[in-house]
């Protein structure tokens, strides 16, 4: 265990005796661990119920509950600390009992601090190893099925026909469309389908970090490169070397980043925040943006040689409302998800609303709406009146983002724009608009507004200021 995992690991002393309790505590302190400690067997339990703990140090002699009763019941919990007894009145049946029932090891008073170090230390590494195995478990059964993506429209079906030919590559990809059309679930896809399906795949929202952030959260840093670096931190894309590194909403990159990542990929190499020794990296980039591409690249937000980098293969996906034949299948899943096996039934009126309806938030939309219709059904059913109110009664045209266009030498799924209900114009404009047309839908409530829109509220923040919507005039 290095000095830094020591200094995380976490103890517990349960002992009664307090003069004890208390030099435990302070040598171990000490050594750099992060120590707690109870009086008794009843305490001990409340403290591993208010934090977790990788090593509980427990005497066997207690008043309320002993440690071989303590000792049952910790290992009754799930992800339980590696436990180490300690008795002044050892016997070779109780130290076998303890064992039989999960304890790491076993020490007898009077014993060295150093001597506990060393059983500390060994109990420790055993449970992060533990834990990571576990881990590393559930992201491989993660990964052993394919996402659903369910869809019976042809856009769709050409869309999968894309993800299946690309996945085995080597091939950048970004995906286009609308906020809430399944890009993430595109890009696990694109992933589980890959030669890359055995690593990792780690996903990154560029548009949920401040600036200040993102470089180290993307690149990592040394220790001792700014104010609270204390050790080493690897960057996501050091993490996913060998795997898949998926950038949502890319295109919301600052500048300075857009060059070291262009640099990053070109070179599969790259320098962490305040280190001066190139780190090497393999990683495949799936990249994905809802915004429209000639526009951000026209306008100077995002670098045309850096896009022509990450757009190896285009893979654009249609909005909800173009595919309206995908709305019953989705539904019917998006139920069984949210209500188990035995789903609320939709009446005739409620599913033709949901057909009508133009989903601007697309399948995230659907998903929010059914999530509420389930919580206040009655009888098993969902009527007319579960559903939200622009669903059933919208109160003004539906709000329709740009659709992304096709980048040149690209092979795109057809998509088909669909029109904006405002006087024809800029692209600026025409966003503008059905941001202020969402907003005065809402109220001028944000949270409300950027789930209408399907796009994360840090986004829609940041269109409130570039088109001075900040306050309602």
């Amino acid at each position: 265990m290095s000095e830094q995992q020591q200094q995380q690991a976490r103890i517990l002393i349960a002992e009664d005796e307090a003069n004890l309790r208390l030099v435990l505590q302070k040598e171990l302190e000490r050594l750099g661990y992060r120590v707690q400690a109870a009086p008794d067997g009843e305490a001990a339990l409340r403290k591993l119920e208010e934090s977790n703990v990788d090593v509980l140090l427990c005497d066997i002699n207690m008043p309320r509950i002993d440690g071989m009763e303590l000792l049952r019941r910790v290992h009754q919990r799930p992800n339980p600390p590696e436990v180490i007894m300690l008795t002044g009145q050892a016997t070779v049946e109780t130290a076998v009992e303890a064992m039989k029932l999960g304890a790491y090891d076993y020490l007898t008073k009077p014993y060295t601090i150093s001597e506990l170090d060393v059983r500390v230390r060994q109990a420790a590494d055993k449970r992060r190893l533990r834990v990571d195995n576990t881990r590393l478990r559930e992201q491989l059964a993660r990964q052993s099925a394919l996402p659903e993506i369910v869809s019976v429209s042809e856009v769709m079906k050409e869309a999968i026909r894309l993800i299946e030919r690309v996945a085995p590559s080597e091939a950048s990809v970004l995906i286009t469309g609308e906020s809430g059309t399944g890009k993430e679930l595109v890009a696990h896809a694109i992933h589980r389908l890959s030669n890359r399906a055995d690593a990792s795949f780690v996903d990154l929202n560029c548009a949920a970090f401040q600036e200040s952030l993102l470089e180290s959260e993307l690149f990592g840093y040394e220790a001792g490169a700014f104010s609270g670096a204390k050790g080493r931190k690897l960057g996501l894309i050091e993490l996913a070397d060998g795997g898949t590194l998926f950038l949502d909403e890319v295109t919301e990159l600052p500048a300075q980043l857009q060059a070291k990542l262009l640099r990053a990929i070109e070179t599969r190499t790259f320098f962490r925040v305040g280190g001066v020794r190139k780190v090497e990296v393999n990683v495949r980039i799936v990249a994905a943006t809802n915004r429209n591409l000639d526009a951000v690249v026209n306008d100077g937000v995002f670098r045309s040689d850096l896009l022509y980098r990450i757009n190896g293969f285009q893979i654009s996906l249609a909005p909800l409302r173009e595919r309206p034949e995908d709305i019953e299948p989705l539904t019917r899943y998006l139920l069984k998800r949210i209500a188990g096996t035995h789903p609320p039934e939709l009446t005739d009126d409620a599913f033709a609303a949901l057909r009508a309806y133009n989903w601007p938030g697309n399948v995230r939309q659907l998903k929010n709406c059914l999530e509420r219709a389930v919580i206040l059904s009655n009888n098993g059913r969902i009527t007319l009146s579960e559903l939200p109110p622009e669903v059933t009664r919208p109160a003004i045209a539906p709000i329709v983002p740009a659709a992304a266009p096709q980048v040149a030498g690209a092979e795109v799924a057809p998509v088909l724009a669909a029109p904006v209900a405002s006087t024809p114009g800029s692209l600026r404009e025409s966003e503008r608009q059905q941001i202020l047309a969402a907003l005065e839908q809402t109220g001028w409530h944000r949270g409300k507004t950027a789930e209408i829109l399907g796009i994360s509220p840090s986004t829609l923040y940041r269109r409130l200021r570039d088109y001075d919507l900040e306050r309602r005039r």
